[in-house]
C-alpha cells in the first residue's frame, strides 16, 4: 500500500490492517486532520515530519503532577497539584505593570487563590462554579495559600493532560507553546497509537513480559503512573535493540560466511617478532593468538582490536600483516588521513625491507607516474603490503590476491566506505584498529557485528603520564621544567595550536614557534614536523628524533598517533583547549614510554565550560576507556564516533547511557531467534536501520 498516494482518507477505510514503520513514515503530518500547514512548519522545526516521527517524538522528562488529597495538604515553598471549585475571579495591575490574575478555589477543606501573572486573555477561560486543577509553587500569606501556577486543566476530565497525572515534557520551540503540543500529542497519540504494527514474534513478546506497541507508545508519552512508564520504555528500547541486533548478526553472517585459510608458508611472523627489542605482553600474545585462529580458519575474520594508547596494538596488526604476506597474499592497511598513513609506511617499512617483504604507500599526494607505478605492481602481485588512505577506495585500484584488511581509526570512516574496501576481496579477512578507546556500550552498538579483542595492559615498567595545566600567560614557567629534562638526557615535544580554519596557518605557527624555542634553547637542537612536509623529510626528522639528534621536537597535531620514542618524557600542548579529549589524550600518550615516565603539560585559556571540563579530565584520569566515556558524556554518541555508523544514531528510544544491561540481553535473545525471522521484520530493519539494508540483499 503506497500511502502517500492513497492519502489519510483511504487509510480509514482499511483500519483493519496496522502499518509497519515504513508505511508510518509515509503519512506525512499534514495529512492528519489536527495538522495544517503552519503547525505543520512549526512539527518541522522539531524533526516532526512524519506519523512515525510523531509517534516516536518522546517527552524529555516527566513531572509528577498528581492530585494532593485536599488543599489543606499544600505545602509551602513546595510544588504541589490541587482540584478545587472557581469560587472568585479577580484581575488587577501588578506594581511592575503586568496584569495579575487571581482566581479562588475552594474545596471541603479550605481555599487557595491561583495566581497567573500577565496572561489577562485567562480571565475569559475560567467562570464561578467550574472545577479547576492548577499545579504550581506554594506560598503561604496571613489568610490562604498562594499557588504561582505553571499549568492547570479546567473541568472534569476522565483524561487530564495538563494537571493531575504525570505530565510529559516535550523540547519544543518558541513559536509553539508546551500546552500546545502537549495537547497535540495527546490526541494525536491517542487517536493513531493503535495503527503501528507489532512485528515482534508473539512467543518473544510473552517471553519478555513486553507490553503491546501500541499501549507502549501510548503509555510512554502519557503513562498512568511511573511502574507502567518504565515498562512502557523497557519495551520500546527493546524491540529497537532485537532489531538492530538482528540486523548486526545478519551482516556478521553474510560476511564471515566467504572466507579463505591464510596459512604461512614460511617462518616471516617468526622472523618479525624476532626482530623487535622489546617483549610483547600477555594481552599482546592472547590478541596475536586470537588473530591467528582466525586467519587460519576458512571463516572469514571480522574482528575489532582496541585498546589504550601505546598498548602494542600496532605491533599486533603489523604480525597479521606479515602472517598473510607468509601465505602468499597481500595486505592492505587503510587509515583515515595521509599523515596517519605516512606513519604506518615508515613504521612497516622499518620492519619489512630487513625481512624483503615488498611495501607501497598509496595517498592522494603521489604523482601521476609513482601512482601507475604502485597500481601496475600492486596489480601485478609485486607489491605485499600497501598502506592508504581512503584512496585505496578508488576503482582503479586493483589487488592480485588480497588476503587481509587493516583499518584504522575505524570511527573517522563510515560504513559505506569500509564496505566499498570490502568488495575488492569479498574473502579477504579484516581487522578493524582503533587507537581511540570506545566505551562497552558504544563497542555493543557501533561493533556489534565484529569479534572483539582487547589489549588491557601496557608494557612492563611504564611509569605512566603526570598531566598538569597551566594558563597561558604563565607559559614560560614551563621552560625551567623543560631545561632541566634536557639537562637529564630527556626528549620533549612542543605541539602548536591547532587552528581549525587553515592547515597553512597551522604550518606558520609551528614554523614560528620552533624559530622562537630555537633562540631559547640554543644548546639543543630543534626539530620541527607539520603535515606540509614531503614523507622523505618527515623520515627524515622523525628518524633524527628517534636517535636523540634532535632533543625538541616542535610539532602541529601530526604526531597524534603512531610515533614510538620511548626517550622523549615531555610533551607541552599550547592552545589546549582547542584540542577534543580523545585527541589530547592521543598527544599525551607520545610520552611516558620509557622507564623514566612522562609529563604532559597543558598550556591554554579555557573560555567555555566543555573546555575546562575536558582539561579536567585530562588532569583527572589517565586510563583511556575513562577518558573515552567521559568524552560520551560531554559531546554524545554522534559527535564522539564522528562519521555516521552502523545505525546507532537512527535509535529513537534507546540511550546508550541507560540501556547497558539491555544491549546484552537483547544481543543474547537476537542469537536465539535469528533463524525464525521473516520477511516483514527483514524489511522493518533495513528501513529503520539504512546502514544494515545492504545485508538483507544478499
Amino acid at each position: 500500500m503506497n500511502v502517500s498516494e492513497t492519502g489519510i482518507e483511504k487509510l480509514k477505510m482499511t483500519r483493519n490492517k496496522a502499518l509497519n514503520a515504513q508505511q508510518l513514515g509515509m503519512i506525512k503530518i499534514t495529512e492528519l486532520p489536527q495538522i495544517g500547514e503552519s503547525r505543520a512548519r512549526l512539527l518541522k522545526k522539531l524533526g516532526i515530519q512524519s506519523l512515525l516521527d510523531l509517534l516516536y517524538y518522546l517527552p524529555r522528562r516527566y513531572e509528577d503532577r498528581f492530585l494532593l488529597p485536599s488543599l489543606a495538604a499544600l505545602k509551602p515553598g513546595e510544588v504541589g497539584t490541587v482540584k478545587g471549585i472557581i469560587s472568585n475571579i479577580e484581575e488587577s495591575p501588578s506594581r511592575r505593570g503586568f496584569s495579575l490574575l487571581r482566581v479562588e478555589i475552594k474545596d471541603s477543606s479550605g481555599s487557595a487563590t491561583a495566581i497567573w501573572f500577565n496572561q489577562p486573555f485567562l480571565k475569559k477561560v475560567f467562570r464561578k462554579g467550574l472545577p479547576l486543577t492548577v499545579t504550581g509553587k506554594v506560598d503561604r500569606n496571613l489568610f490562604t495559600y498562594e499557588i504561582a501556577v505553571t499549568d492547570y486543566e479546567v473541568g472534569n476530565s476522565r483524561a487530564p493532560v495538563h494537571a493531575g497525572r504525570i505530565v510529559p515534557i516535550y523540547g519544543t520551540t518558541e513559536e509553539l507553546s508546551q500546552r500546545a503540543l502537549r495537547r497535540l500529542m495527546f490526541q494525536c497519540i491517542k487517536t493513531y497509537a493503535t495503527w503501528a504494527k507489532d512485528l515482534l514474534p508473539a512467543e518473544l513478546r510473552n517471553r519478555m513480559h513486553l507490553l503491546p506497541l501500541s499501549e507502549a507508545l501510548f503509555q510512554i508519552h502519557f503513562p498512568q503512573d511511573f511502574r507502567v512508564l518504565k515498562e512502557a520504555r523497557q519495551r520500546l528500547a527493546f524491540e529497537e535493540l532485537f532489531l538492530f541486533e538482528i540486523g548486526l548478526l545478519t551482516t556478521q553472517n553474510t560476511i564471515q560466511s566467504k572466507g579463505r585459510r591464510h596459512l604461512p608458508k614460511s617462518d616471516l611472523p617468526k622472523k618479525f617478532l624476532a626482530s623487535l627489542q622489546f617483549s610483547l605482553t600477555p594481552a599482546q600474545n592472547r590478541v596475536i593468538e586470537e588473530i591467528e585462529q582466525d586467519l587460519s580458519c576458512e571463516r572469514r575474520m571480522y574482528r575489532l582490536l582496541q585498546g589504550d594508547v601505546g598498548c602494542g596494538k600496532t605491533v599486533v596488526a603489523l604480525h597479521a600483516l606479515f602472517t598473510v604476506v607468509a601465505a602468499g597474499f597481500q595486505g592492505a592497511l587503510m587509515a583515515p588521513t595521509e599523515v596517519l598513513a605516512e606513519q604506518h609506511y615508515l613504521a612497516l617499512r622499518r620492519f619489512a625491507a630487513p625481512l624483503n617483504v615488498r611495501v607501497a604507500i598509496l595517498t592522494g599526494s603521489l604523482s601521476k607516474r609513482e601512482r601507475e607505478d604502485y597500481l601496475s605492481q600492486l596489480k601485478e602481485g609485486q607489491l605485499d603490503i600497501v598502506v592508504g588512505t581512503h584512496a585505496l577506495l578508488e576503482e582503479q585500484v586493483i589487488f592480485n590476491n588480497l588476503g587481509l584488511i587493516v583499518i584504522d581509526e575505524q570511527h573517522r570512516f563510515g560504513v559505506q566506505q569500509r564496505d566499498l574496501l570490502l568488495t575488492k576481496a569479498p574473502t579477504a579477512d579484516v581487522l578493524v584498529m582503533t587507537a581511540t578507546p570506545i566505551p562497552r556500550s558504544l563497542t555493543l552498538t557501533v561493533y556489534g557485528d565484529l569479534d572483539l579483542s582487547v589489549i588491557d595492559e601496557l608494557p612492563s615498567g611504564r611509569q605512566g603520564v603526570k598531566t598538569y595545566f597551566l594558563p597561558a600567560h604563565e607559559k614560560r614557567k614551563v621552560y625551567q621544567f623543560l631545561k632541566k629534562e634536557l639537562k637529564a638526557g630527556r626528549q620533549a615535544y612542543v605541539i602548536c595550536p591547532l587552528i581549525e580554519e587553515s592547515e597553512k596557518l597551522d604550518v606558520d605557527a609551528a614554523v614560528k614557534r620552533a624559530a622562537e624555542l630555537a633562540g631559547e634553547f640554543s644548546e639543543y637542537r630543534v626539530g620541527l614536523l607539520h603535515g606540509r612536509l614531503k614523507i622523505g623529510e618527515k623520515e627524515s626528522v622523525m628518524d633524527a628524533f628517534r636517535k636523540g639528534e634532535i632533543q625538541i621536537l616542535v610539532a602541529t597535531s601530526v604526531i597524534e598517533v603512531g610515533i614510538d620514542v620511548p626517550n622523549a618524557s615531555i610533551i607541552i600542548i599550547e592552545g589546549a583547549e582547542r584540542f577534543g579529549l580523545a585527541q589530547l589524550h592521543q598527544l599525551r600518550g607520545r610520552v611516558g614510554r620509557g622507564t623514566a615516565g612522562g609529563t604532559c603539560i597543558l598550556i591554554g585559556n579555557p573560555q567555555t565550560q566543555e573546555a575546562r571540563e575536558r582539561i579536567k579530565t585530562l588532569l583527572e584520569y589517565q586510563n583511556g576507556f575513562q577518558v573515552a566515556e567521559k568524552d560520551l558524556l560531554l559531546r554524545g554518541p554522534g559527535e564522539l564516533m564522528g562519521t555516521r555508523q552502523h545505525g546507532f544514531s537512527d535509535f529513537r528510544v534507546v540511550d546508550i547511557f541507560k540501556d547497558g544491561p539491555l544491549l546484552e540481553k537483547s544481543k543474547e535473545i537476537a542469537r536465539l531467534y535469528i533463524d525464525i525471522i521473516n520477511q516483514e521484520i527483514k524489511d522493518e530493519i533495513a528501513f529503520r536501520f539504512p546502514s544494515l539494508a545492504n545485508c538483507f540483499k544478499c
